[in-house]
């Protein structure tokens, strides 16, 4: 919200990471907070303008709505959702339109324990699936690069488990580069105005979200 017609000042990435930990710890505990805007008020404050504090570019996946995940309401993510949680160049300018347009200083890349999109790749690295539609087959090939180089560093052989597990994180770390490092307004805002880059994977079972890439500074 405003006040006096001022928007507020940019959340720091720090702030904003631990806003979605203690978030996603509410929601762990099954417990909603009394602070999450969702209603009327809420609908009628956001009408002139929006300020999220977070951008969570995360998977498609119905099970994975960053909103309900991380406790939040009306206005507070931006939230990016495509299959895979890949980085096209139509993905990086909603991030880049983020981070210019709100002042939005943390981006996470959410992947999520048993995405389909990595089953597919590692379906058509392993056993030559093919994907129904070019399109999907697009996705696909975004997710091969990091999947392939779980899948040589493990063996053909190796559990399949332990094979999707490495692979979603593969994913996320892949992702979290291309943001980094495709980017040059991001590349400048990270060097300049503290904005940070993290990758995370939610779990399907636990309903929590491990925070494991780029938390480093």
């Amino acid at each position: 919200m405003t006040i006096a017609g001022v928007p507020p000042a940019p959340l720091p990435a720090d702030q904003a990471l631990v806003r979605l930990q203690e978030g996603n710890r509410r929601f762990c505990q099954n417990v909603r907070s009394l602070d999450v805007a969702v209603g009327q008020s809420a609908r009628a404050s956001l009408v002139a303008g929006q300020h999220p504090f977070a951008i969570i570019l995360s998977c498609s996946d119905s099970r994975v709505p960053s909103e309900i995940v991380f406790d939040q309401g009306l206005g507070d993510l931006f939230v990016i959702r495509v299959a895979g949680n890949v980085v096209a160049p139509s993905l990086v300018g909603s991030v880049e339109f983020a981070a210019a347009t709100f002042g939005t200083r943390l981006a996470v890349v959410m992947g999520h324990s048993h995405c389909g999109a990595i089953k597919s790749t590692l379906d058509f690295i392993q056993h030559r699936v093919g994907a129904p539609s070019d399109n999907i087959l697009d996705l696909v090939e975004r997710c091969r690069p990091a999947v392939e180089s779980v899948v040589h560093a493990a063996g053909q052989e190796a559990d399949r488990e332990r094979l999707m597990r490495e692979a979603v994180r593969a994913n996320v770390r892949q992702s979290c580069a291309h943001l980094r490092h495709g980017s040059r307004l991001l590349e400048r805002l990270i060097q300049e105005e503290g904005m940070r880059i993290v990758g995370a994977e939610y779990s399907l079972e636990t309903g929590q979200v491990d925070f494991f890439e780029g938390l480093e500074r």
